[in-house]
């Protein structure tokens, strides 16, 4: 898969572990609840249409050869072609993929799909040549004509970024041969996500209560959370026995993505993938080293999580199935109107500007919001679609997960709408590193709020104990995989061959060491080390850290807000605004937060520990 593809998909948020389902095959039959595509194109033949011009635009790209260092104007004139075109293809994609994850069973939608990843393969191999020939003409030139021609100025970052890769970017001959491998790179996070979604046949079980519950991804995410513990085991024997059935399967396509990762980066000089993906946002390595180093110290505090839930759960000996069960029981539901008025109330602390865009956003059915039978899992926002405004894919099942969900992902989209209304196009898209930034702050803010306005003890340690599990899940479990990850890439790296059974080896015994399983913390049945089965982040390369860095990033933004008011607020804004007008790790530290150093990550530590207080008081208090 190209690079704009994948950046596409690296915006996305997925959101993979909703609390529970209330109908796996609900399909809204109210059409303000889903999607209105024809803002994109009225019909797929509007689509393909598009997708033609695009393909016949691609060949003036190609005639452009050779001609970047003429002129200032030439400059100008060859990447504003490249530009618009990307945006117009962009919309194309956009269109087909929102279509195909309403139903991955439908071959037409999916057949539309891989026509626009074939038509961006295509983009790729007629732009190979621009990177490289930027190269040939050198900093010094490329400086000048900046200085020569004002309508330069929005593509500064995008050249300055293609002059620091000069290390890593080969021959023109070298780079169209490799722009060859752009749709097949993507093959294996393809396959996964069919056999994942669609052709792995889902077992049932009984549960206590006589109803019989089919284990699918949905299944799973609700039953693990049941109050019978009995059912718990039982939901998780059963999912992750049929994981394991295809365990030597889906460890070849992981094994196969995880080689061609490490062979990409050879071939660019690269040290290491992870080097390639921190170059990648020019972030320093301190960021990676630090993460992992802190959380690992900090591994005593999950584990304090872990007894304070084997107390409030009543349970004497923690499994890897307790994890999951509130705290305490809520019966509260929120329908999506009630989410959206909610989230709204919830984010005034943002301002009237923030509650306006939101506002008007919510009446003009930019969100598919059921699930239904075939549609794609969790939740994301697409931002693609440039000219007409934000997606967003949920699940929604009127429960508290799916209104912090709503939250998150509108954090997601008001980024977007807030860098597109101060950056050009070129710049008014943000790097990974930032993406998953505002979507955590405005989960905390939403968190907040819901604590703030009950006076309900058990509901005040229901918001309280979504807090912890969103720093278990954020901060320590996606560091945790980020660890995993980066085992797997080393392995390959060091000529090592990977299979199922190593992977699920090497996955249990991290799980293992962060649950403390040999402290008898939480017990990990060796059945439990298929779970990297489930995740389909690792298609991703080196992603997962970020959840933790932003979730860091998030909380330290938030208490600024709290501490400053609205020069608080402004400053968080200012993130969103800028785009990427400058590298990722600049414009954070530019908003007062340096994830290169210890502090942040201590002091989410500090914010786990101080909840775990909290809630200890409230239980005290309801004892009385």
């Amino acid at each position: 898969m190209n690079k704009i593809i994948n950046l596409l998909l690296m915006v996305v948020a997925l959101v993979s572990t909703p609390t529970s389902f209330a109908k796996q095959d609900y399909k809204s039959s109210d059409e303000r609840q889903t999607w209105d595509l024809t803002q994109i194109y009225k019909t797929s033949a509007d689509w393909d249409k598009a997708r033609k011009e695009v393909l016949e635009d691609i060949k003036k790209i190609e005639r452009r050869k050779g001609m970047l260092g003429d002129s200032a104007n030439t400059l100008y004139t060859t990447l504003q072609m490249v530009s618009d075109l990307t945006r117009k293809g962009l919309r194309v994609y956009v269109y087909s993929s929102l279509k195909a994850d309403e139903n991955l069973g439908d071959t037409q939608a999916q057949e539309r799909r891989q026509l626009s990843i074939a038509m961006f393969s295509q983009f790729q191999q007629a732009t190979s040549w621009v990177q490289p020939e930027t190269l040939t003409v050198g900093r010094k030139r490329i400086e000048k004509f900046i200085e020569q021609d004002e309508r330069l100025a929005p593509f500064i970052m995008q050249l300055d970024n293609s002059l620091r890769n000069k290390p890593h970017t080969l021959t023109e001959e070298a780079e169209k041969a490799l722009s060859y491998f752009g749709q097949s790179n993507g093959a294996p996070n393809e396959i996964y996500s069919l056999l994942a979604n669609t052709d792995i046949p889902w077992p049932e079980v009984e549960l206590s209560n006589g109803e019989k519950a089919r284990i699918d991804s949905q299944g799973y995410s609700k039953w693990r959370a049941s109050d019978n513990r009995d059912d718990r085991k039982k939901v998780f024997d059963a999912y992750w026995t049929r994981w394991g059935e295809y365990s030597s399967t889906i460890g070849r396509v992981l094994s196969a993505h995880i080689q061609t990762q490490v062979a990409a980066a050879k071939a660019r000089n690269y040290d290491s993938v992870l080097q390639r993906e921190l170059f990648g946002d020019n972030l320093p390595v301190e960021v990676y080293k630090s993460l992992v180093s802190e959380v690992n110290k900090a591994l005593p505090t999950l584990h304090r999580y872990f007894k304070l839930r084997s107390k409030m759960l009543g349970v004497e000996q923690m499994h890897y199935y307790d994890i999951y069960p509130p705290l305490v029981s809520m019966d509260k539901t929120f329908d999506f109107e009630s989410s959206n008025r909610i989230t709204l109330e919830a984010m005034a602390i943002l301002g009237d500007d923030w509650v306006s865009i939101q506002t008007q956003a919510v009446s003009e059915r930019w969100v598919h919001v059921k699930p239904q039978k075939g549609k794609r899992s969790g939740a994301y926002m697409q931002p693609g679609a440039y000219d007409v405004h934000p997606y967003l894919l949920l699940n929604h099942n009127d429960d508290y997960q799916s209104l912090s969900t709503l939250a998150h992902e509108w954090g997601h989209a008001m980024h977007s709408i807030y860098a597109k209304q101060t950056q050009p196009y070129e710049t008014s898209n943000y790097a990974i590193f930032i993406a998953e930034i505002p979507s955590t702050s405005l989960e905390l803010i939403l968190q907040d709020y819901m604590t703030k306005n009950t006076k309900d003890i058990d509901e005040k340690i229901y918001y309280l104990g979504s807090a912890l599990e969103g720093m278990r899940a954020t901060f320590f479990r996606q560091t945790m995989f980020a660890e995993f990850e980066l085992n797997l890439y080393e392995a390959v790296e060091r000529g090592e061959a990977l299979t199922g059974e190593k992977i699920s080896k090497m996955y249990g015994e991290i799980l293992k060491r962060y649950h403390g399983h040999d402290e008898g913390i939480v017990q990990i049945d060796d059945l439990y080390s298929n779970e990297w089965m489930f995740i389909p982040h690792f298609y991703y390369n080196m992603y997962v850290f970020q959840y933790a860095t932003s979730k860091t990033a998030g909380t330290a933004l938030y208490a600024k807000m709290l501490d400053e008011g609205k020069v608080g607020v402004e400053n968080f804004k200012d993130l969103l605004r800028a785009g990427s007008s400058d590298y990722p790790y600049v414009l954070l530290k530019d908003a007062g937060v340096d994830l290169a150093k210890p502090e942040p990550y201590q002091a989410i530590v500090k914010k786990m520990n101080q909840t775990m207080d909290e809630i200890e008081a409230l239980l005290e208090q309801r004892a009385k």
